[in-house]
């Protein structure tokens, strides 16, 4: 597998891990302390998800450079 397509899916898991645990900080029965902890957890995620992308950004920025370079 290439390693685009492995911060794909590494992308795609963390995105949708984020989207679970606001769905756990949604629940009313959720305590303080439990809460607290979903939510430090959900913005690692979340962190971690936006790192991968701006890597994916970069890439994409310098491949595009080097089509622009090259001659037709």
């Amino acid at each position: 597998m290439s390693k685009e397509k492995k911060e794909e899916l590494s992308f795609e898991l963390k995105i949708e891990k984020a989207k679970e645990l606001l769905e756990k900080l949604s629940k009313p029965d959720i305590t303080l302390s439990d809460s607290l902890d979903v939510y430090k957890t959900g913005i690692k995620e979340l962190e971690e998800a936006e790192k991968l992308l701006d890597e994916a950004k970069q890439i994409f920025i310098v491949q595009d450079k080097q089509d622009k370079n090259e001659p037709f």
